[in-house]
């Protein structure tokens, strides 16, 4: 089934249900597994919740950083933490823009408020952050900071992109999303093509999610295990439970994977056969 005749919000709630419901994907929710305090059933709800914020973006009104934040509150009313923020600073600006070029000059056009915005945004998630960064979400100094340089979102993107491949694809032109997006229609249709999708980018990324948590080495780690199963060397099986072991969790190249499933879907990419 193509989704050409959908809503661009309707497909994004898509896509963040394709993603959390595709398995196995090495290290994430499924449904296979949870995680002890985020379950499957937390990531469908946000899917559910995320809805006005959507289409708000897909109206093309308002600031991009207030949609995020819009986004992020509705979707915070269950218990599993955050579930879909970096898939919201991806797929907002891409419903917002309606294509990757449109998504780049709504992007351009931010301002102090959309920072302010995302700021307080993030400072509603669990998100893991350095804090020796001099804009701290956590620090209430950063909002003055962020007032007094004149920064806009695109800034703040910039600024987190050297540790953060989600701000990356902002400040670069959404490259990862657009090579999933072909992946996905060079694999085919259905559920065992967004797992190939995902696992390809693994091998080729370092998730820089899985850095924060757990360094660089073992980003590399993983890569080379993905690289192992998609040579046929590994099981993939092995692989997913490898990482659950380990408390690792590919959670970037997830939000990337959302990101690529939308692009897809509007491009035609079946996804239920």
């Amino acid at each position: 089934m193509t989704c050409l005749l959908m809503k661009a919000a309707e497909q994004a709630q898509l896509a963040m249900m394709l993603e959390v419901c595709a398995f196995p994907k090495p290290g994430n929710v499924d449904r296979c597994h949870d995680y002890p305090e985020t379950h499957l059933e937390h990531f469908l709800a946000s899917t559910i919740f995320a809805r006005p914020a959507l289409e708000e973006a897909e109206a093309g009104k308002g600031r991009i950083g207030e949609i995020i934040r819009h986004a992020v509150q509705q979707t915070s009313c269950h218990e599993g933490g955050n579930t879909h923020f970096g898939a919201f600073i991806l797929l907002i600006p891409l419903i917002y823009g309606r294509s990757i070029e449109g998504a780049m000059k709504a992007i351009e056009r931010t301002d102090t408020s959309d920072a302010v915005a995302f700021y307080r945004a993030f400072g509603l998630t669990k998100v893991h952050t350095c804090s020796e960064d001099e804009l701290d979400v956590n620090d209430p100094k950063s909002l003055a900071v962020l007032r007094d340089r004149e920064m806009t979102l695109l800034d703040i993107m910039q600024h987190s992109a050297a540790n953060d491949m989600v701000a990356r694809e902002w400040v670069t032109g959404f490259p990862l999303t657009r090579r999933g997006a072909d992946l996905l229609k060079q694999f085919g249709s259905g559920r065992q093509a967004i797992v190939q999708m995902f696992i390809t980018l693994l091998a080729q990324e370092p998730d820089t999610f899985i850095i924060k948590k757990h360094g660089i080495p073992v980003a590399q780690e993983i890569m080379r295990k993905a690289r192992e199963v998609l040579d046929g060397n590994e099981t993939l099986a092995n692989f997913d439970q490898d990482c659950i072991d380990k408390n690792i969790n590919p959670g970037s190249i997830a939000d990337i994977t959302i990101a690529a499933i939308f692009i897809a879907l509007g491009e035609g990419w079946e996804w239920d056969s």
